[in-house]
This record gives structure tokens, C-alpha cells and sequence, in this order.
């Protein structure tokens, strides 16, 4: 029996038209998971699921705004028609906003709250309100695997990014807390798990570490040298711990927060 073996399983990822998301899907798909990319815009949900077809997966593209309940339900009953059930279940949409990030010379208090709103709201609740709808199905069948995205902006202060750093808490304490509620009300073999990314170069935080030269920024010179591996994550790295969480490798693992870092956490900088 290979406990890595996904075969046949079906996952759904949100954000999945994203620069993470994206990723993992085509990587899942690799791995003959049939996968539902999940993203706010057609383009790029269709660029995503053109890639896991050119690879030889199979997939659905769905658009969905990951806060609108009824969207997800809608979506829900779609992959339900076409494949019957729901393994494994990613919530990788989320990120900074850049009205939610403070520079250099603001405070606190220059913070606008319409903007923290937003990316607090979109980030705990875009994950938790898929992990409610996704997850009764999970419920219903007494399997499946629950992966949500973290980060270090938990672990300890990191300047300029208060609502991303509250909110990415609140996708920790909800991820230990659903973990417990799936496993004693509903199955031991349901799983509740989340990724904390190190530091990535994606779309987003592009302008923030790298200069238009391509070389680094201040903020990111700091990131490194708080990085034992001495680089940035390549965005693949993620795939193995999404693989292993996902597979029956990780049947006695749940409520845990596992870091993919090189080293960012477990690190002090002296």
C-alpha cells in the first residue's frame, strides 16, 4: 500500500487561479487528483485549468468569490454532479492588499479600517467559510483532508502588515479549533491542517522585496538574513508538505501548523 497515493481523489482549491494556487493544482493534477480551480476571474481561472489539461490532468475551472456563501454551495453541487465527492479541500486564497500596508513613514494609526476590514475578511473568513461548505461534504462522508495557508506573520510581529498578521492568527486558532470539531463529531479520518509559508517573490509582495533591478530591497535584505537557508522559497517547495497532508502518510496528523520556511521560524537573527 502507498500511503502517498492520491489517484482518483478530488481536491478543491481556492485561490486556485492564483500564483500558489495554481501551483498546487497543476502539482495535484500531476499526481492524477482530479482538481477544481476555484478563482475570482475567468482569464485567469481558464489559464490555470488550461495548464493542468495540457499536463494531462483533469479539471474544472469555477468562478467563485470565496465570501459569497451561496457561490460556494452553487459550486459545491457542481463538483458533486460531476465527480461525487470532496478529498481534499486547499484554501489558498487570501493575500496582502495593498491598501492594508503600511510604509515606512505611517503608523498605526494611518491605518484605514475600511482597508483592514477587507483584508481580515478576506483572508480568515474567504477560508473559513469554504471550510464550511466544503468540509459538510467531508462531514457527510466521514473522510477527507483540510488544507488551509498561514503564515510568519504569526509567529512573531513583522512591520507594516497588522490585518494580514490578525487575520492569518485567526486561520491558526480556526484551524486547530475546526481539527478538534471534525474528528470528535464527525470522523477521526477527517483532517484539519495548515501550511505557513516562509518567503516567497510572488505577483503580490513583487514591489516589496525585489527592486526594479531585480535586486533586493531593504525589507527583503532583513528577510534573509533571518533565513538560515540564506534565499527565498521556490514556489514548488510548498508541494511536498501539500502532498503529505493531503495523503493517508498524515492519518494521525491534524491541528498542526506546519512550517515551510527554511529555517524563518526557528531562527532568533543572533
Amino acid at each position: 500500500m502507498d500511503l502517498f497515493d492520491l489517484k482518483g481523489k478530488v481536491a478543491v482549491v481556492t485561490g486556485g487561479s492564483g500564483t500558489l494556487g495554481g501551483s498546487i493544482s497543476k502539482y495535484l493534477a500531476s499526481r492524477g487528483v482530479k482538481v477544481a480551480v476555484i478563482g475570482r476571474t475567468q482569464e485567469n481561472v481558464e489559464l490555470r485549468l488550461g495548464k493542468i489539461e495540457k499536463a494531462g490532468g483533469e479539471g474544472i475551472g469555477l468562478v467563485v468569490d470565496v465570501l459569497d456563501v451561496s457561490e460556494l454551495k452553487q459550486a459545491r453541487d457542481t463538483i458533486l454532479e460531476k465527480w461525487g465527492r470532496i478529498d481534499i479541500l486547499i484554501n489558498t486564497a487570501g493575500g496582502n492588499l495593498p491598501g492594508a500596508t503600511l510604509t515606512e513613514e505611517q503608523t498605526v494609526f494611518d491605518m484605514k479600517i475600511t482597508d483592514f476590514n477587507k483584508v481580515t475578511d478576506l483572508n480568515l473568513n474567504g477560508t473559513v467559510y469554504p471550510s464550511l461548505v466544503f468540509g459538510e461534504v467531508m462531514g457527510d462522508q466521514k473522510s477527507g483532508s483540510i488544507i488551509n495557508i498561514s503564515s510568519m506573520a504569526t509567529s512573531s510581529s513583522i512591520t507594516r502588515v497588522p490585518g494580514y498578521s490578525v487575520a492569518k492568527s485567526g486561520v491558526e486558532i480556526f484551524t486547530k479549533w475546526l481539527a478538534m470539531e471534525m474528528a470528535t463529531k464527525f470522523s477521526e479520518k477527517i483532517r484539519v491542517n495548515a501550511i505557513a509559508p516562509g518567503f516567497f517573490i510572488s505577483t503580490q509582495n513583487k514591489r516589496v522585496l525585489l527592486n526594479e533591478d531585480g535586486s533586493l530591497t531593504e525589507r527583503s535584505q532583513k528577510v534573509i538574513a533571518k533565513t538560515p537557508m540564506g534565499r527565498f522559497g521556490k514556489i514548488d517547495e510548498l508541494n511536498g508538505a501539500v502532498h503529505f497532508l493531503s495523503s493517508d502518510a498524515a492519518s494521525f496528523v491534524t491541528g498542526t501548523i506546519v512550517p515551510v520556511d527554511g529555517g524563518f521560524s526557528s531562527f532568533s537573527g543572533i
